[in-house]
């Protein structure tokens, strides 16, 4: 009888499992795939830079958003396809404060906790074509003031002490992004392959996500 009862509830703790995680599978079956521009859908810091590595991780807990210190972090909803539950930042709207809570609270690998320097969301693009102190329109610096990294992440150009320029030790935390006062906000989180200055000319598109 005692086998029998634990089996029986063995069998019962098994179906609320499966039943409980029900929603958040059917939730991404249903979702139609949305496009989005790549700028505003960045992923929290930590996160596996395979998405789709990402996606199989993340089981949709919410708890990254829970502890997130400035709230920046967001969820796909019912655009987000196979997405649909997975966190993330949209720097124009809330930048990320590399408090690194969210790391410490994945429950499993979708967020890894690494140092703030090893944090790599992407890295700042500036388009110098419409920052106001590129284009001799004012002076600015607002995106090198609030950076928490430092100059090791961005600075002023050496020719000009009001021209930001983005280095290496950019981690794509979206600070610069959130309080650029230009309405166009000429500076944007890209992957590393595009580069820190933005380029023009034929060809020249912007990225999407499924």
């Amino acid at each position: 009888m005692k086998r029998r009862g634990f089996l029986q509830i063995a069998g019962r703790s098994i179906i609320a499992v499966l039943a409980a995680t029900l929603p958040f599978g059917f939730a991404r079956l249903m979702s139609p795939n949305a496009r989005a521009d790549v700028r505003t859908r960045l992923r929290p810091p930590g996160a596996l830079k395979d998405d789709d590595a990402f996606i199989a991780a993340c089981i949709g807990c919410g708890l990254c958003g829970e502890v997130c210190p400035p709230k920046c972090i967001q969820f796909y909803t019912h655009e987000g396809g196979k997405k649909v539950n997975t966190p993330y930042i949209d720097p124009s709207q809330k930048a990320c404060t590399l408090s690194l809570k969210c790391m410490e609270v994945c429950p499993t690998n979708a967020l890894t906790l690494i140092p703030r320097k090893k944090i790599d969301m992407g890295i700042a693009q500036i388009d110098q074509s419409a920052c106001y102190p590129w284009v001799d329109q004012g002076i600015c610096g607002a995106c090198v003031a609030v950076c928490p990294l430092g100059e090791k992440a961005i600075g002023f150009d050496f020719a000009s002490f009001y021209k930001p320029v983005v280095n290496d030790g950019c981690v794509g935390c979206g600070q610069c992004v959130e309080v650029c006062p230009h309405p166009s906000l000429p500076i944007w989180i890209v992957t590393r392959e595009e580069g820190t200055v933005a380029k023009h000319g034929a060809g020249q598109r912007h990225k999407w996500v499924q």
